[in-house]
């Protein structure tokens, strides 16, 4: 049995079902899925798939497919982002992230991995 996650890159779905990278793009493009670019990687290309049910009914009625038995595995439940949807300081935060420099998204992403959450909001004097 296959496992489909939540969200996989191009080359993780590619593998997953057998079929070329190439080949998965050109779905992205003719079925519409919906993607969003991974943190961190230069040129926007580097993209994530959301492993929605309508990905999961293509990919299952594609006749070179159809012999596989795939599994949608949700990395977490779907009400934890749209909950984030409702919060105004997540929609705040969000749209400061969209204002950033590529460069000042990778400084803020090395020192969250370096000082992870608690060093970040030490930083911003908000600490308990």
């Amino acid at each position: 049995m296959k496992i489909l996650h939540s969200k996989m890159t191009t080359q993780e779905l590619a593998n997953c079902v057998g079929m070329a990278k190439q080949t998965i793009n050109r779905w992205i493009r003719e079925q519409n899925w919906v993607t969003e670019p991974i943190p961190g990687v230069k040129g926007g290309r580097a993209r994530l798939i959301h492993i929605t049910p309508e990905v999961r009914d293509f990919l299952s009625s594609t006749p070179k497919l159809r012999h596989l038995s795939l599994t949608l595995k949700a990395a977490e439940p779907d009400s934890f982002y749209h909950a984030q949807d409702k919060d105004p300081v997540w929609r705040q935060i969000q749209e400061v992230l969209g204002m950033m420099t590529p460069e000042e998204k990778q400084r803020l992403q090395l020192l969250l991995v370096r000082e992870g959450l608690r060093g970040f909001l030490q930083q911003l004097n908000i600490a308990d």
